[in-house]
């Protein structure tokens, strides 16, 4: 009986042991599958192929070889396995791409006159496979400013413009920046706030005339000096090589300005997209310490707001005005 009982004994421990066994065999097993690494098929990553672009300018006949002189384009880009397509409407003054998700866009050039453009296509695909192609186009723009706007600026004969001092904010600068900025983020003057300092900002005066609708000059005069930097920060002749930000002995001058399509890329309504261009260096409106380039952000009979780039990287000031 002694025996019997052993073996049962035996056999039970031998039986729980190979059940343990088991036991850890399985959560092996389940441990290594779980470890594998999952493998994923992306597929054939097949470039996108035959990308094509489709420049048409508008308003092409036989007497309007380069277009009617609206600088629009109508661009459509199409190839094989395309997910998503890019546009660079000229690479001749560097690369920006934008996305266009159905492949096709118009596109309105504002340099005046008639230039050759390059635009290049970037046709992404599967797995990021991407193709290029380019193509020149060579389009005419005739620029002709809002007849509303030549004449609140200059009366459709000539008028004067003063900062307008008894105005917050006449007087400021933000960024200079491609994010489409308009404001004096980073300072605004207050009402008279440069009366005692540099009075000469407020009794500067600019005379706009509207010669012919072509032809159009300004007059800036200037019996106190002319607000401005010094040395390489001002545009303006005669101005000591250094010193503060101040008034400096300047009496003014004449000079053709034009209109033009602002360079900014500010959308309406924020802006008018209309800019003024001075010519030569004698000429400038309220601040002697910026470029040539006045984006007009708003006119009207009686109030003007500019914004222009200025001499130190980065800047732009803005200027308020108003009739004398």
């Amino acid at each position: 009986m002694l025996t019997i009982l052993h073996l049962l004994i035996k056999n039970k421990l031998l039986m729980k042991n190979i059940f343990k066994t088991f036991i850890g065999i399985a959560a092996l097993i389940l441990v290594l599958i779980a470890c594998k690494k999952q493998e994923y098929s992306m597929g054939d990553l097949t470039a996108p192929s035959n990308v094509v672009i489709n420049a048409v300018v508008v308003g092409v006949d036989a007497t309007h070889p380069n277009g009617d002189g609206s600088g629009q384009v109508n661009i459509s880009i199409t190839a094989d396995n395309a997910l998503t397509y890019n546009v660079d409407y000229d690479a001749n003054d560097g690369v920006s791409w934008v996305n266009i998700p159905k492949g096709t866009v118009t596109k309105k050039y504002t340099a005046t006159g008639v230039y050759t453009y390059r635009i290049t296509a970037l046709v992404y695909g599967v797995g990021g496979t991407s193709s290029t192609a380019t193509k020149e186009v060579t389009v005419r723009s005739d620029f002709s400013p809002p007849a509303s706007l030549v004449t609140n600026l200059t009366n459709d004969a000539t008028k004067t413009w003063v900062v307008d001092a008894k105005v917050a904010g006449h007087f400021g600068v933000g960024p200079f920046t491609g994010d489409g900025s308009t404001s004096p983020v980073w300072w605004s003057a207050s009402i008279d706030e440069k009366v005692a300092c540099c009075n000469c900002f407020y009794t500067s005066t600019f005379t706009f005339t509207k010669v012919s609708s072509t032809n159009y000059t300004l007059k800036a005069t200037c019996p106190d000096g002319a607000f401005t930097k010094t040395g390489s920060l001002t545009t303006l002749p005669g101005i000591p090589s250094s010193g503060a930000e101040g008034c400096y002995t300047y009496s003014g001058g004449t000079s053709a300005f034009a209109f033009a399509p602002a360079s900014s890329g500010i959308a309406t309504p924020t802006s008018t997209q209309v800019s003024i261009m001075l010519a030569g260096v004698n000429t400038f409106i309220g601040y002697g310490a910026v470029q040539k380039e006045y984006e007009i952000l708003e006119i009207t009979p009686t109030y003007m707001y500019l914004r222009v780039q200025g001499t130190e990287t980065g800047n732009a000031w803005y200027l308020k005005l108003k009739p004398l």
